[in-house]
């Protein structure tokens, strides 16, 4: 009597499997969002000395620490770090994935296409060529003022890549044409930004190779209020994208037959693509591999092609990623620091192969 009272009130393991299946997508949501604040955390406690996640916890909610300098180091220097991690490496998922489904193709990305190529430029243009003034303004950290010239000089450079690109990709059948273009373009642009360097002066030369390297260490609160909201407005516009996405996914004439404009949206996920990478080339350099892997770790872990999922996911994977890799370049500790993109290379380069090895078309699936 009491074993059937049991049965009857716990589900079966085929009801589990069924819940589970229904709600899978949730669930992964959940699981992602639990971790990210775990991994927050964990880069809050981890950098030239380890502190006790206790004392990061208690920083974080007001309490006092067991050192009263602990707390200053949390929220003045680690928290700003760990935040800027979060958002870039959302910010660069999401522009990978936008990328891939505009073109339909599977090694589309900000740094493949030409885009943070172009916000190099536009920084460069700053950095390199900017008299001393600009060099004064930049120095010591971006500021308010600093920031929206680096982030107008990033986007604007951005868009003059990435317009041509797109102009060539609407008369092109063939995607992998547009990535050669692309490259081509890239390489051009680094070209120039290369006779740029030849002509800088120490300190321009200096500032340019630590930007170029790539940190979240140079982003602080008094940049953030420039920084959070242009990455949080390119989200949300991929997010009300999402239908449109969807649609453009099966071609434009399908996407034309459900009713979206899409010159419309290729513009609007331009911009929106653009303005993402070159916020996070702006404040934290050229940082390669993630808008690329995130998109397709998204795909494998939720097994579909439904944006309402990707774009999520891809927001909380590609944020815990970064926050990974800014991790993985404070091992060293006290000895100093490993270069951010070497550690995203690592993390970026093997899923790139096995998408190229996977692939039989060069589409996107």
């Amino acid at each position: 009597m009491f074993q059937t009272s049991a049965d009857s009130r716990w589900p079966s393991g085929n009801a589990w499997g069924a819940f589970v299946a229904r709600h899978r997508h949730s669930l992964i949501l959940a699981a992602l969002s639990l971790s990210l604040l775990v991994m927050l955390c964990v880069a809050v406690a981890i950098g030239s000395t380890a502190i006790a996640l206790s004392d990061v916890a208690a920083a974080l909610l007001g309490l006092p620490t067991e050192k009263p300098s602990t707390a200053g180091v949390i929220t003045s220097i680690r928290l700003p770090r760990a935040l800027t991690a979060l958002l870039a490496g959302a910010a660069l998922g999401v522009a990978g994935l936008q990328m891939q489904t505009l073109l339909r193709n599977p090694l589309a990305d900000p740094f493949v296409l030409g885009i943070t190529s172009g916000a190099s430029l536009g920084v460069a243009l700053v950095v390199l060529a900017s008299g001393s003034a600009m060099a004064g303004l930049l120095t010591g950290g971006f500021g308010i003022g600093g920031g929206l010239v680096l982030v107008t000089a990033a986007t604007l450079g951005a868009l003059a890549i990435l317009i041509p690109t797109l102009i060539i990709a609407a008369r092109l059948a063939n995607p992998s044409t547009v990535l050669i273009f692309g490259l081509m373009t890239g390489y051009g642009v680094s070209a120039f930004v290369t006779v740029l360097v030849a002509g800088a002066s120490p300190e321009q030369l200096q500032r340019w190779t630590a930007w170029g390297f790539g940190s979240f260490s140079a982003v602080t609160w008094s940049d953030l209020p420039v920084f959070a909201p242009v990455i949080l407005f390119g989200i949300a516009v991929a997010l009300i994208s999402i239908k449109q996405l969807n649609a453009m996914l099966l071609g434009d004439n399908y996407a034309r037959s459900m009713g979206v404009n899409t010159r419309f949206t290729r513009l609007i996920t331009m911009g929106s693509a653009s303005m993402l990478a070159g916020a996070v080339t702006a404040f934290c350099g050229p940082i390669g591999f993630l808008g690329v892997a995130v998109p397709h770790l998204a795909r494998a872990l939720t097994s579909t092609s439904d944006h309402a999922v990707l774009v999520p996911v891809s927001v909380l994977l590609g944020a815990q990623i970064a926050l990974f890799a800014q991790i993985v370049s404070l091992f060293p500790g006290q000895f100093g620091s490993l270069p951010l993109n070497a550690v995203t290379a690592l993390v970026g380069a093997p899923v790139v192969l096995f998408v190229i090895l996977k692939s039989r078309r060069g589409v996107l699936s």
